[in-house]
């Protein structure tokens, strides 16, 4: 197998040997094509940035259904799934009024592929869109799904407007803690929030106090600092909270979608068209 690696000029996902990364197992290598979107830290980790070795991603292949697992967890909590369960538990016929997407402003923090395909499912439910993006020329509005383009200067502001708040950035030294407590605090009482983007962009032990208080009203979480979440976190038992192990973008499909991406990019590669190949990683920006 090191041989083969040692040979090796096309790598599917990250070649390593131990502590040894791909420039070191690979010397040959031309090209990865990742299984993974958000690898920006890991190659730079392993020295890609700089070098000729072009890095592709899965960026886009998992945005389907990331989108859904929002929503779901938005449903669940806003149509109350938990108090349904429980009274069908207990076989109790309680009426009850529940609330409803439909007029409620959504934030997306990030609107690459995942989060435009969150925005356009949010519009289907009749909510108002804004999305905060690197570039916020008001003309992209239509192209990212959203209402507004705000720009990053004016995160608080859009934070004390939002109903639903969406991370879906990638994690970047920009982005890394860009919601800690004094964001936290700006946002609405009882705000819903998603985390589909990485653990990191957000301070963990001030969203588990602000979920605990209720400043936050309910988190549907994917992503987390430490994974697996340690068993000590104090996000375990709060009933406001519906925890994935980092598993929303993993479907039945996934694996063919990415063989195809991949059977995609070898053709542009071995005609020689390697401009064409995308979605290419930017080792520097980290997306």
């Amino acid at each position: 197998w090191r041989a083969m690696l040692r040979d090796a000029e096309v790598a599917f996902d990250f070649p390593f040997d131990g502590d040894l990364g791909p420039i070191e197992v690979c010397p040959r290598l031309r090209w990865i094509q990742t299984t993974s979107a958000g690898v920006g830290p890991r190659a730079k980790g392993y020295g890609l940035e700089g070098t000729e070795i072009i890095v592709t991603t899965a960026s886009g292949i998992h945005a389907g259904p990331l989108a859904e697992f929002t929503f779901a967890g938005l449903l669940y909590w806003i149509k109350e799934i938990p108090r349904l369960q429980k009274d069908q538990a207990e076989r109790q016929w309680n009426d009850f009024c529940s609330g409803e997407l439909s007029g409620l402003t959504m934030a997306v923090i990030g609107p690459g592929r995942v989060g435009r395909e969150v925005a356009r499912l949010a519009r289907a439910f009749r909510m108002t869109v804004w999305a905060m993006a690197r570039t916020s020329d008001p003309a992209r509005a239509n192209e990212l799904h959203a209402d507004r383009v705000w720009p990053r200067a004016e995160l608080h502001q859009m934070l004390e407007g939002a109903d639903v708040v969406v991370l879906a950035t990638p994690i970047t030294e920009e982005t890394r803690g860009m919601i800690g407590r004094t964001e936290i605090a700006a946002m609405k009482p009882g705000v819903m929030l998603v985390n589909i983007a990485r653990g990191a962009v957000i301070d963990e032990d001030a969203l588990a106090e602000a979920l605990a208080s209720g400043q936050i009203g309910f988190a549907a979480l994917d992503v987390f600092t430490v994974e697996p979440l340690p068993q000590t976190s104090p996000l375990w038992g709060l009933p406001n909270v519906l925890i994935n192990s980092h598993s929303a973008s993993t479907a039945l499909k996934e694996n063919e979608r990415l063989t195809d991406r991949f059977i995609a990019n070898l053709e542009r590669y071995l005609s020689g068209s390697v401009t064409e190949m995308t979605p290419r990683l930017d080792i520097g920006r980290g997306y």
